[in-house]
């Protein structure tokens, strides 16, 4: 599904990696050592050498409004650029708020009412809008209880099977690691290692 051959930007890399169809592949490492970088140049979100391909196509033949819709970022830090939470959705999916925790009414709740792990949720939920085939994710659960934990493990994991899609998921978390992925890499100074579970 997602493949990368040789990237390298701002100290990190050359990363090759291959996430299939319906494989949720864990990043881990410290501070600094280049793993939002890399997700961001996968996402065509900073300049970079090397290719990356979604379903054998390079990213070069998408315009990157295009790209950003099928290789979909969440950032470690979710962004909104309206007031209201309902703004930022065209037909909210009400099956998908109540797994995630939310009724119908966060729809018209103000931006900034909302605590970072529940802006972190809702911009999961907005990120999927448009099914990607392949998510990147920062972070996602890092500002979460563990309620919050479970119920957006268990979202992903049902949009991945359902959809068959791509993630690549950075966690610092041991015990989610194993819990979540087929594979776990840790970077290190901008170089990516496979590590075990």
């Amino acid at each position: 599904m997602l493949r990368i051959k040789g990237l390298t930007n701002h100290g990190v890399g050359p990363v090759d990696l291959a996430v299939g169809a319906g494989e949720c592949v864990c990043l881990s490492g410290p501070s600094g050592a280049g793993k939002t970088v890399l997700l961001r140049a996968i996402a065509d979100l900073e300049p970079h050498d090397g290719e990356v391909m979604l379903e054998g196509r390079s990213a070069g033949e998408f315009t990157p409004s295009q790209w950003r819709r099928r290789v979909a970022l969440l950032p470690a830090e979710s962004q909104w650029w309206r007031d209201r939470i309902g703004e930022h959705f065209d037909a909210p999916d009400g099956e998908a708020l109540e797994a995630l925790g939310f009724g119908p009414e966060v729809m018209g709740w103000q931006v900034a009412r909302c605590s970072t792990g529940e802006r972190q949720r809702l911009a999961l939920l907005r990120l999927l809008a448009h099914r990607p085939p392949v998510l990147l994710l920062d972070e996602p659960t890092a500002a979460l209880d563990p309620e919050g934990v479970e119920r957006v493990e268990g979202f992903v994991d049902r949009y991945r099977q359902a959809e068959g899609a791509a993630v690549l998921w950075v966690s610092h978390n041991r015990e989610q690691i194993r819990r979540i992925a087929g594979r776990h890499y840790r970077m290190e100074a901008g170089q990516l290692r496979e590590a075990p579970l």
